[in-house]
């Protein structure tokens, strides 16, 4: 796969446990790794539905009658199922994250890796990117980014440095954002901290958190009894929204109990947390951190 090389693609599609002629969803198509082998185990009646908001994932769409692309993000899972005619689904896939392409073409600006313009827009259409967040937001809400989706001790002496350098110019560039941080790129720790900060950017500027969020809340609703969710998250911000849904429908704090203390959960867990082998790691380096959990609909 050129485009994006699926991670944890066998064991993500059994955690669905496929029906031949069951209804998927995969909300992260990409370069239709994952959905292929959804598709390789449906029968004839079997329907995939897929999302992805990135128009230069469109170029792999699937040729199959029993397959629809829909380019739009996921968290409008409900409303463009419905304009389907679906109402409720067999399970769902989810392969969070950045794609191979979007890290491998430099002009979109989600790699430490190439000198390029401050974009990282995973929907080309939106209008807030990398540039706007680093230009344009305040002292306080920089420090914020860097420091909720980053999780980065210096954010505070960050966010300063980045509104004093843009007093005398416009931070542009990939390059000129690296230049007004490089006191903080320990040549030890470079590469780490800068994929925090292009993670925290990232992350503001795609609307990921809440993205999840209102894709999580709707899967209860979407999900059929006994319908499953398998879901790969890459950073502990991801992973701990999705441990936390599955095990009591929340984000934070705990189910209203009855009076005798029982409460309800729309998910069981099944198995356990399942994360690559040395051997992918070794072919896939992107897979490093990769985390699925797998739940049922109760």
């Amino acid at each position: 796969m050129d485009y994006h090389n699926p991670v944890l693609l066998k064991e993500t599609v059994d955690g669905l446990a496929i029906k031949e002629d069951g209804i998927y969803v995969d909300v992260t198509f990409g370069g239709g790794g994952h959905s292929k082998e959804i598709l390789s185990r449906l029968g004839e009646k079997g329907r995939l539905y897929a999302f992805d908001q990135d128009k230069d994932a469109l170029k792999n769409k699937i040729d199959d009658s029993r397959f629809t692309l829909i380019n739009e993000n996921f968290r409008y899972i409900k409303r463009f199922l419905r304009f389907y005619g679906v109402k409720e689904v067999d399970g769902i896939l989810g392969d969070f994250g950045v794609s191979s392409h979007q890290f491998d073409v430099a002009e979109r600006g989600f790699s430490t890796r190439f000198e390029a313009d401050l974009d990282m827009r995973m929907n080309q259409s939106n209008q807030l990117s990398a540039y706007h967040v680093v230009n344009e937001y305040s002292q306080e809400d920089l420090r914020d980014v860097l420091l909720q989706y980053g999780e980065l001790r210096a954010a505070p002496a960050m966010a300063r440095v980045i509104v004093e350098t843009r007093m005398n110019g416009e931070i542009k560039t990939s390059e000129q954002l690296k230049s007004a941080l490089k006191k903080f790129l320990s040549p030890k720790h470079e590469n780490k901290i800068l994929a925090q900060i292009y993670q925290a950017i990232r992350i503001e500027v795609n609307q990921e958190i809440e993205a999840l969020k209102e894709f999580l809340q709707q899967t209860p609703e979407v999900l059929k009894s006994g319908g499953r969710l398998s879901l790969i998250s890459y950073h502990s911000l991801e992973d701990r929204l999705v441990k936390r849904f599955m095990r009591n429908g929340l984000f934070e704090g705990e189910p209203e109990r009855d009076v005798f203390g029982r409460f309800e959960v729309p998910f069981k867990k099944v198995g356990k947390l399942i994360v690559p082998t040395a051997q992918e790691i070794k072919e896939n380096n992107r897979a490093r951190s990769a985390k699925l959990r797998i739940a049922e609909k109760l």
